[in-house]
């Protein structure tokens, strides 16, 4: 798939929190009206490592599917700073994207999207970048509160920083922790709530972010020689 050029990635920490101040602006919030392929989006890598692994899975949404899956490993120079991951993961990311045949109609990163504390992390990243519906997936909550939902699947609650709905807490399964939804780009949190129940498949973290974690590890034990 066709993947735009929208900066270069040879900036420091302070470059890239006042790029990422600047690009918060260009984020649009659209309803979802349909889709029927979504990818699911992840990067792993050893903490200390200026190693990364990528991998994107796109689902049928039909019959939730994997209709293509590709990888990609790199070497990243700029370091792990807290808030600023998507500058060390999205150009490997970027790599696996590049290489697919199929085009998703929405993407499902495994990271935070406007919840972040410039209302810019990795899914606004990545969607600006690809010009596709993106949302964020998270595991752990990195700035704002909620009250914990109901313990049933599909009980949702508002994450808050302050006086604003940045997200929602999702209940994917009964009785198993939330995952955290937010806007990427060209979604709305709706849409993005939706997105991620639906492909919720069984399990706490929904399909297509699920098949991503899966493909990324191997490929990362393989690089390993494990």
């Amino acid at each position: 798939m066709r993947v735009q050029t929208l900066h270069g990635w040879d900036l420091t920490p302070k470059e890239a929190v006042a790029l990422q101040r600047e690009l918060a602006g260009r984020i649009e919030t659209r309803p979802l009206t349909g889709y029927a392929l979504v990818a699911g989006a992840d990067v792993s890598y050893n903490r200390f490592s200026p190693v990364i692994y990528a991998a994107v899975v796109v689902l049928r949404t039909s019959d939730w599917s994997v209709v293509e899956a590709q990888t990609a490993i790199g070497e990243t120079r700029f370091p792990y700073v807290p808030g600023l991951l998507s500058f060390r993961e999205t150009p490997i990311l970027l790599e696996a994207f590049a290489r697919l045949k199929t085009t998703p109609d929405v993407i499902m990163c495994d990271g935070h999207g406007y919840a972040h504390p410039r209302r810019f992390g990795y899914a606004c990243h990545v969607g600006l970048w690809l010009g596709i519906p993106t949302l964020g997936c998270a595991k752990s909550v990195l700035v704002g509160q909620y009250r914990e939902p109901g313990q049933k699947r599909c009980c949702v609650a508002p994450l808050r920083d302050r006086d604003e709905v940045i997200g929602m807490a999702v209940r994917t399964r009964d009785a198993t922790q939330p995952v955290y939804a937010s806007v990427g780009n060209f979604i709305d949190l709706p849409s993005a709530v939706r997105v991620i129940l639906e492909s919720a498949r069984g399990y706490r973290i929904p399909e297509p972010t699920r098949q991503a974690h899966v493909h990324v590890n191997l490929l990362r034990r393989q690089g390993l020689g494990c």
